[in-house]
């Protein structure tokens, strides 16, 4: 796949990144500001300042649901150390599905989220940097327009990154959790207003890169916002969750790169790989959670009977049964049955005896091949390209 070398900013100095006013400041010790968001979930966690001779680096994901940031430096080879973090659900694609535009409300939430990204940023130096718009930003006719008033309220210049671009970045941040003993799997990642999957097929030579494995690729204009505005995320019943499975299993028909991992499908070899706050939300789920783990989620396996078990546990709860599970929360109880049923279109379109769960994607995507492009492992006599754990 192209690579999207024209997202990435070199060392910015600290004036050209301006907070936006009255913004509310950010958290000492790389902390995300409280707030009930199951989207704020690295809240909790305190990350060490960066040391003198570091190389930083940072990856800025706005999504249709989420904006997130991440701030890291390299460690050993295809590694690297989080130095700061920031998630927050803004709802940036709320009503565009309808609309074709982003709303006033949704745009704001957007720019109070940017705006302590951008105080995270300032005052440091980055050897990369890279922050980049998806779907939302893509699907909506003022999505151009809202990233250049971005620009003039928080400095932060966005890029709108295609879906193949898209695709392969997630790939990208999660090769760490592909084993050597896999022959092929199929990689998701179910944003709130479109889902990539990539088909990976490892029964060849391989390639330092996972993203170099990628044999077919696509990306479904659903996502977990679209699909509960068309079919209703509040009031699910098992008809109306059906109904929804069907609707993306049709797109998936559609796919004519389906069938490249034909030969491995089968095999004890290959699963699915999901990374998204629904798989990370079923996990959650599954382990009885009381507040989400991020270590305790990523990389986890769950077998069939553990998602098919998840999934009808949550479809017989109601919206305030939903939001009252510490994992789920107020602000995805309307979303979480949307993303289950994109989840269970592409498990009848790959059935699998195993899917990994990872709580990793876009942001990491974007610092590995930062870091690699840069040769900061080589310099280290390292290889520089990520290695498949």
């Amino acid at each position: 796949m192209r690579g999207g070398e024209s997202c990435v900013q070199k060392a910015a100095p600290a004036d050209q990144l301006k907070p936006r006013t009255g913004a509310p400041p950010a958290a000492a010790g790389g902390e995300t500001p409280s707030g009930k968001a199951r989207g704020d979930r690295q809240n909790l966690v305190r990350y060490s300042l960066n040391r003198p001779d570091e190389r930083l680096y940072a990856a800025l994901d706005l999504g249709t649901n989420n904006c997130r940031l991440l701030i890291a430096a390299p460690t050993r080879p295809g590694r690297f150390r989080v130095v700061d973090a920031f998630s927050r659900i803004v709802r940036l694609g709320e009503g565009l599905s309808s609309s074709g535009k982003l709303g006033e409300a949704a745009m704001e939430r957007a720019l109070a989220a940017l705006a302590i990204c951008a105080q995270k940023l300032e005052g440091k130096r980055f050897s990369g940097m890279q922050l980049i718009a998806t779907e939302a930003c893509r699907a909506a006719s003022n999505g151009a327009q809202f990233l250049e008033r971005v620009r003039k309220e928080t400095g932060l210049r966005l890029t709108i990154i295609d879906r193949e671009t898209e695709a392969r970045l997630a790939v990208a941040g999660c090769s760490s959790l592909v084993g050597r003993d896999t022959d092929g799997l199929v990689l998701f990642d179910i944003g709130g207003g479109s889902s990539e999957i990539a088909l990976v097929d490892l029964t060849k030579r391989r390639s330092g890169r996972l993203s170099d494995n990628i044999v077919a690729w696509t990306s479904l204009p659903v996502g977990v916002v679209s699909i509960a505005e068309r079919f209703g995320g509040r009031d699910v019943s098992p008809e109306s969750f059906e109904a929804m499975v069907e609707a993306v299993s049709e797109l998936l028909r559609n796919f004519e790169g389906a069938d490249r991992l034909k030969h491995v499908a089968s095999s004890e070899r290959f699963h699915l790989l999901g990374t998204s706050g629904t798989v990370t939300t079923l996990a959650g789920v599954h382990l009885g959670l009381r507040r989400y783990d991020r270590r305790r989620v990523d990389g986890l396996w769950l077998d069939r009977q553990h998602v098919d078990s998840m999934i009808r546990r949550i479809l017989s709860w109601n919206f305030d049964q939903r939001k009252a599970n510490p994992c789920i929360g107020e602000e995805r109880a309307d979303l979480v049955l949307a993303g289950c049923a994109i989840l269970e279109a592409i498990r009848r379109q790959w059935p699998s005896e195993r899917l990994r769960v990872a709580d990793r994607g876009l942001r990491e995507g974007m610092l590995s091949e930062m870091m690699a492009r840069d040769g900061v492992w080589r310099r280290k006599r390292f290889h520089a390209a990520a290695r498949i754990a």
